[in-house]
């Protein structure tokens, strides 16, 4: 299957815009060939608003005509997509990605794991875990942005059955090096693909520095975007390669069992409450 990421400069509330953007990454994906690609977090309204109010007014309902834009060029294009966007629920904003295929709206995905920085001050968290989706392209999960500092969201996707992790993303250069290493270990570790798609361009004085990516279940980056404006990148990828979890280096001599030699039961500490540690 040939999949991608799509690296994108939204425009902070141009929704038209950006939509604009966001749809014609999709017809060149699907004009190489591609069946799934992802777009950054927050792709259609930009993300560092500073304050509820200002943000407000970008936000929309789910289904809304952001889904529905990217609904029609799905069925029209036959490809499916994850990109995320503000979502008014009720009285409350959400950080939200949607996964949108041939048949309409697939999945959305509220971002439960926020940090102190830019509309994340001022959406609700989410209060459902991320769950593993069947579709046509493979068993897919989301995690949005921070969420990839934690790793369980991550292996708890994994335990479920996924194969693809579809990771939208602001990261902004204050993290940089995360794009060579956590991106490498979170697939590594729970033997995954993950799409790696985040944004470029400066915006409300944070600079985000792209090198959006696809990585391979051993870690290896199959495709990279660079650093200085919009791309589209896209690789060869074999779902299936994730689901093998135990894997014979060399018979009978170095064998890996990925999932088979975990130990649950000394892993207490990782769902207690816990206060947070505090270092004088």
């Amino acid at each position: 299957m040939l999949c991608g990421v799509a690296q994108t400069e939204p425009r902070l509330g141009d929704p038209d815009r950006n939509v604009e953007a966001c749809l014609a990454r999709l017809e060149e994906a699907a004009v190489a060939g591609c069946e799934l690609l992802v777009l950054p977090e927050c792709a259609t309204s930009g993300y560092m608003f500073a304050s509820e109010g200002d943000a407000a007014p970008f936000a929309e309902e789910i289904p809304g005509p952001t889904v529905e834009s990217l609904a029609e060029a799905c069925r029209r294009l036959g490809i499916h997509c994850v990109a995320g966007l503000l979502e008014r629920d009720g009285d409350r904003l959400r950080n939200t990605a949607v996964l949108v295929g041939p048949r309409g709206l697939v999945a959305r995905y509220r971002k439960a794991h926020l940090p102190f920085l830019g509309v994340d001050r001022f959406v609700t968290p989410g209060d459902e875990p991320p769950r593993v989706l069947d579709t046509p392209v493979g068993r897919l999960g989301i995690v949005i942005c921070y969420e990839l500092r934690f790793p369980e969201p991550s292996r708890a996707l994994a335990l479920g059955g996924v194969e693809l992790i579809l990771h939208p993303t602001n990261w902004p250069a204050a993290v940089r090096p995360f794009a060579d290493f956590l991106t490498r270990a979170r697939a590594a570790e729970n033997r995954v693909f993950l799409l790696t798609a985040n944004r470029v361009g400066v915006e409300g004085g944070v600079e985000f520095f792209g090198r959006s990516q696809v990585v391979d279940p051993l870690g290896n980056r199959l495709a990279e975007a660079g650093e200085a404006g919009p791309e589209l990148v896209l690789a060869e990828i074999e779902p299936a390669e994730a689901r093998e979890k135990d894997r014979a280096i060399v018979p009978g001599e170095y064998e890996v069992h990925l999932f088979g030699d975990r130990r649950p039961e000394l892993y207490g500490a990782l769902v207690e409450e816990m206060r947070p540690v505090h270092v004088p």
